[in-house]
C-alpha cells in the first residue's frame, strides 16, 4: 500500500506538472481544434478553411501538500505527503491529442480527433492512516489515534482513448453579431482502471511499536479494477494503456458560442464568449480481470483489522486477497459485487470571455466548473478552475500570462507563447518558481492551417 500511495508522488515528480489544460491557446483568437475540444461551438470560428492537428500535449499535476522543491528533490516526500491534518489531495491528469483533421464548408465546421487521457489521484486520504500505512513498521512509539471523516477517500488511476467527431453550425452572421452552436461525438475506448476507497471511516488506529491496527471502526470500503492496472499499480508502464479494450463508452459535448464582431477588422473581433458542457457519458471495462466490490467493515469489542498487513502492497489484486482473507471474516463482510466496472467521466460547465481591450491587446475570463460529485468510486476526476489571461495576438505570434486558481493548489501564474502553428506554455510556471508553490505545467503542440 505504501508503494501504491507513493506511485502518485513519484509519477508527479518525474512529470511536476498543474491543472487547467492548454490554458491560454484554447480560447486563443487564431481558433482551430484546440478551442473546438474547449467549445465545439468554436469550430464554426475557424480562421483557415482547414487544419492539421500534428500533435499536442498537456501534463498536469496539482496537490495541497508537496512543493515542487519537495517533487524534483526527491527527499522524505512520503514525511512531507502525510504532514500536518488536512487530507492528503493530489491530481495527475495528462492528455494527448494525436493525428486530427478539421475543416469549414459554408456555415459548417467538422473535425475528426485522437486522443487519450491518464488521470490518478490521491483524494481525501487522512493524513494519519497515510502515514501509519507508509511508516508503521518503522515506529516505536506506543499511541493511539482517532480517525474520523465523512469523506470517500480513494485511490484511483484511468487510463482510456478516444475517437471524436466534431460539428459545429453558425446559425446567425450579421455585420455585428454571430452565434454558433456544435457538439462533440465521442466514442471511448477504455484502457485501465482502479480504484480503491474508504467513505466514512471511524474508528482507532492503535500503534503498538511499529505493529499498527485499527480498532472499534465502521467503513464502507469499494475496491473495483480492470486491465493492467489490476496487476501493478506502482509500474509507470502500465499507465501507458490506452485503447487496449476497444470502444466501449460514449460521451457528449455541447457548446454556444456568441462574438460581437469588429465592422472595421474581419479578421478580429470586440468580444469573444462561450458556454460549453463537456463530458456527458460513461464507459464500461471489459477485461477479464474486472472486479467492482463493496464491503463493510464493522470492528468492535477486541477484533481488530492489522494494518501492517498492507505495508508492501503493490497491486489492487493483492488488496482484494487481504480483505478476502479468512481471518478478516469476522470484521469484513461483502455487501455487492460484480464483473462490470462503469465509470462516468467527470461534467463540467465551462464559460469564457475574450475581451479586445486594445487593437492586438485582449484579457481572457474562464470558468470550468465540475456538476458531477467526483468523490463517488465510479466517477474520474477533475477540478474547479478560474483563470483570468491578458494576451497579445496577432496573426503570427501571441505571447499571454495566465493568472488562475483551483481548487487543490490554490493561486498560479504562468506564460505561454504561440509562433504560426507552434506553441509552448505552463499555467504556472512563473508562481512554481517564484514562490515555490504546490503546482506546475507544461503544454506543447504543433498545428498548422491552409
Amino acid at each position: 500500500m505504501k508503494k501504491i500511495i507513493l506511485s502518485f508522488s513519484l509519477i508527479a515528480s518525474m512529470s511536476v506538472f498543474s491543472q487547467e489544460h492548454f490554458s491560454g491557446i484554447s480560447t486563443s483568437k487564431r481558433g482551430g481544434l484546440l478551442n473546438a475540444a474547449n467549445n465545439p461551438a468554436e469550430l464554426a470560428n475557424m480562421t483557415t478553411k482547414c487544419e492539421v492537428n500534428v500533435f499536442n500535449f498537456s501534463v498536469a499535476m496539482a496537490n495541497n501538500k508537496l512543493s515542487v522543491s519537495d517533487l524534483t528533490s526527491g527527499d522524505n516526500i512520503e514525511d512531507k505527503l502525510f504532514e500536518g491534518n488536512d487530507p492528503v489531495n493530489l491530481r495527475l491528469d495528462t492528455q494527448f491529442f494525436g493525428p486530427s483533421f478539421a475543416f469549414k464548408k459554408g456555415k459548417w465546421g467538422f473535425g475528426l480527433n485522437s486522443s487519450a487521457y491518464l488521470k490518478a489521484n490521491v483524494v481525501n486520504v487522512d493524513a494519519k492512516l497515510g502515514e501509519a500505512i507508509s511508516n508503521g513498521e518503522l515506529s516505536n512509539l506506543l499511541t493511539q489515534t482517532s480517525l474520523s471523516s465523512n469523506e470517500n477517500q480513494r485511490l484511483n488511476a484511468t487510463t482510456w482513448g478516444e475517437l471524436s467527431f466534431n460539428v459545429a453550425r453558425n446559425l446567425m452572421d450579421s455585420p455585428k453579431h454571430k452565434i454558433n452552436v456544435g457538439t462533440n461525438i465521442r466514442l471511448l475506448f477504455p484502457g485501465a482502471y482502479a480504484n480503491f476507497s474508504a467513505s466514512n471511516l471511524n474508528g482507532t488506529l492503535v500503534n503498538n511499536f511499529g505493529d499498527i491496527s485499527l480498532i472499534n471502526a465502521s467503513a464502507n470500503l469499494n475496491i473495483s479494477y480492470a486491465g493492467v492496472l489490476a496487476n501493478d499499480f506502482s509500474d509507470q508502464g502500465n499507465y501507458n494503456e490506452f485503447f487496449s479494450q476497444g470502444i466501449n463508452g460514449y460521451a457528449f459535448d455541447l457548446g454556444f458560442n456568441y462574438r460581437l464582431k469588429d465592422e472595421n477588422d474581419a479578421n478580429s473581433y470586440k468580444l469573444n464568449t462561450g458556454l460549453s458542457i463537456k463530458n456527458l457519458g460513461a464507459m464500461t471495462f471489459k477485461s477479464d480481470n474486472n472486479l467492482s466490490k463493496n464491503y463493510s467493515l464493522n470492528i468492535d469489542g477486541i477484533e481488530s483489522l492489522d494494518i501492517n498487513q498492507f505495508e508492501n502492497v503493490q497491486s489492487m489484486e493483492e488488496i482484494e486477497a487481504i480483505l478476502n482473507d479468512p481471518a478478516n471474516a469476522g470484521i469484513l463482510q461483502t455487501t455487492s459485487s460484480s464483473a462490470d466496472v462503469k465509470i462516468k467521466l467527470p461534467t463540467v460547465i465551462n464559460a469564457y470571455a475574450d475581451l479586445r481591450l486594445h487593437k492586438k491587446w485582449f484579457v481572457t475570463g474562464t470558468i470550468n466548473q465540475k456538476i458531477s460529485d467526483d468523490t463517488e468510486s465510479d466517477v474520474t476526476t477533475t477540478q474547479n478552475s478560474y483563470s483570468l489571461i491578458p494576451r497579445f495576438s496577432s496573426g503570427w505570434f501571441e505571447a499571454y500570462a495566465p493568472l488562475a486558481a483551483n481548487e487543490i493548489s490554490g493561486f498560479t501564474s504562468g506564460i505561454g507563447f504561440r509562433l504560426a502553428g507552434f506553441f509552448i506554455g505552463s499555467n504556472s510556471a512563473i508562481s512554481a518558481l517564484a514562490s515555490d508553490g504546490k503546482q506546475a505545467d507544461f503544454y506543447l503542440g504543433v498545428r498548422f492551417g491552409f
